[in-house]
């Protein structure tokens, strides 16, 4: 079959004053041959531009879909990171020669603009996904990274005949449901399920795509005009957070589709309120692709785990761990994974068992992390948790976990080592002493990236001695209020002063830049700070309201504050691409 590549040759005809628009900008829309400028344009910038490899990152999907066409018709391999964090700058040294699109400037390359005005004019037919014409099907056209969830990001290169696969199983698998429905995201499109279920598959099949990003289910009625049905890609972390009460324009959305980690059971009902059916779940990963899908009964969800393999994948078990090939791998052959799997319903379905590569070595004793997450899972003390190996002198198991109330009770009351000692209580027994986990935080929530999943080195992070408790996040629009426990044995409080320790003001300029770039999207780099105002000390032992506020484009306010009054304050501002 070959849908993707047949459907998006079709707005080759010539758009007629009552031909949908081809996208959304809010309620705006999109005509197809404003789309088509831009692409234009952008393909005359990047054949003026030197070099094959270009980065994109753009916050706007459609901008996003303008330029990556112009891209690869102009013969460069576009690459999508999934940030702009300095760590991911970094990795992109060397191996890109420009960079489009908003947020920072990369200093090692140019940046590449389109202009649509002096632009070389509407592109003579609509915008093929393959680069031209004659182009190779086996041609490398796309890098993504991996989500870093079990280590470093890493590079993964795409040919486009594995893309074009992917849009033919979407559209076979998924595609009489909704045909003609506007597709509007809450995930982004720099990694390869928001780029292909926000915008390559709805390009290929004829359907309009909203270029703004739902951050809130109250934005609703904003993202999707009305009398238009829709097609929502979302994370499991946005559909675990399904307001009581929904917008109208809920009710129009026909799919809701939901990838990156597991859905969480409790998540299901409000999920189910958006479309009056449970999400479709999509299984699989940078390296793989799509794999699978399933959609859980939301009467019984406990039941009804098992994955139905996507059109074009098999799969299978072996030595217990599920292997796949697709024509969305990078080879022929097939490729295993370290997922744990049983098949079932006489093979046409399998269960995932969790992760085999999950197993560590300390002090020579084989541990199964998951193993343990599951042992700290079971008297409710933690509502979720993750372990991992902390590097060092001796390799310690660190341990993140989100209390339940009955835990913040038990921190409350104990603090940090009292919950600490309690759960480790209960591992012993079921591992060896030199084995425990040594190294313990709690948080309000876990990290988690625009995926849903969460990165190994957001973990990481969060063992930074340097780094305040965070007891609360409270969350409402563009505002984040952190509860922070200022301990004793910060090294912040080290030669400030003798006897009398009292935190810098360095250090509170610091927590609000560190916790405003892990809560809201900043681009840009630090370009300097106003109405800086210090007013009370500091002390150990404090409890400490911080209140951050994003104003856009460039501009984040602080506070911190305590029960004493008011302690510091100031507005840091960003320099973003000119």
């Amino acid at each position: 079959m070959a849908l993707a590549r047949s459907s998006f040759t079709a707005p080759e005809a010539a758009a007629g004053p009552a031909d949908p628009p081809l996208g959304w900008r809010g309620q705006i829309p999109v005509p197809r041959a404003e789309f088509l400028t831009e692409v234009a344009a952008w393909q005359s910038a990047m054949v003026a531009t030197p070099g094959s490899a270009v980065m994109l990152s753009f916050q706007d999907s459609l901008h996003l879909a303008a330029a990556l066409l112009g891209a690869w018709r102009a013969g460069k391999t576009a690459w999508l990171p999934t940030d702009l964090t300095p760590g991911t700058v970094a990795a992109l040294s060397g191996r890109v020669q420009a960079w489009a699109g908003d947020g920072q400037v990369l200093d090692h390359c140019p940046r590449v603009r389109a202009d649509t005005a002096a632009g070389s004019g509407p592109l003579p037919q609509a915008p093929h996904l393959a680069p031209s014409a004659n182009a190779d099907a086996e041609a490398l056209v796309l890098v993504l990274f991996t989500s870093g969830s079990t280590g470093r990001p890493e590079a993964c290169p795409k040919r486009l005949d594995q893309l074009l696969s992917e849009i033919d199983a979407l559209e076979e698998a998924f595609g009489a449901t909704a045909p003609g429905a506007t597709v509007l995201a809450s995930v982004a499109a720099q990694h390869l399920y928001g780029l292909l279920f926000r915008v390559l598959w709805p390009l290929s099949t004829d359907r309009p795509l909203q270029a703004l990003t739902l951050a809130f289910f109250e934005d609703l009625p904003a993202l999707l005009p009305a009398g238009e049905a829709g097609v929502l890609i979302a994370s499991p972390t946005h559909l675990d957070r399904v307001p009581a009460a929904l917008p109208s324009e809920a009710g129009a959305l026909r799919q809701v589709f939901s990838s990156g980690a597991p859905l969480p059971e409790a998540a299901l009902p409000g999920a189910v309120r958006l479309c009056g059916q449970a999400p479709i779940e999509v299984y699989g990963s940078t390296e793989t692709g799509g794999v699978a899908w399933r959609q859980r009964s939301s009467a019984s969800p406990s039941a009804d785990t098992a994955w139905r393999a996507l059109p074009g994948v098999n799969w299978r078990i072996e030595d217990g761990l599920l292997s796949v090939q697709s024509p969305h791998l990078g080879t022929p052959g097939w490729r295993r994974g370290e997922d744990l799997a049983d098949a079932a319903d006489a093979g046409e379905t399998f269960v995932l068992r969790g992760r085999a590569d999950r197993i560590v070595k300390i002090a020579e004793k084989r541990v199964s992390l998951q193993a343990l997450q599951e042992l700290l899972l079971q008297d409710g003390l933690l509502s979720e948790v993750r372990l991992l190996l902390l590097d060092g002198h001796r390799p310690q198991i660190g341990v993140v976990g989100v209390p339940s109330l009955a835990g913040w009770a038990c921190f409350d009351q104990q603090g940090r080592r009292g919950l600490a000692d309690t759960l480790r209580a209960r591992l012993m027994g079921s591992v060896e002493r030199v084995a425990l986990p040594r190294r313990w935080r709690f948080v309000p929530e876990l990290p988690r990236n625009a995926q849903g999943k969460t990165p190994q080195s957001r973990l990481l992070d969060l063992f930074d001695p340097r780094r305040p408790t965070v007891r609360a996040l409270q969350a409402e629009g563009q505002q984040r209020t952190l509860t922070l426990l200022v301990d004793e044995g910060l090294p912040q409080f080290q030669g400030h002063f003798d006897g009398h320790p009292l935190l810098p003001g360095v250090a509170q300029v610091d927590w609000a830049l560190l916790f405003g770039r892990e809560l809201f999207d900043i681009p840009g780099r630090f370009a300097g700070i106003d109405a800086l105002k210090f007013q009370r000390v500091i002390t150990p032992g404090m409890s400490l309201q911080l209140q951050l506020e994003w104003r856009p484009p460039d501009r984040l306010d602080f506070r911190l504050q305590s029960a004493h009054g008011s302690h510091s304050s100031g507005r840091v501002s960003f320099q973003t691409a000119p």
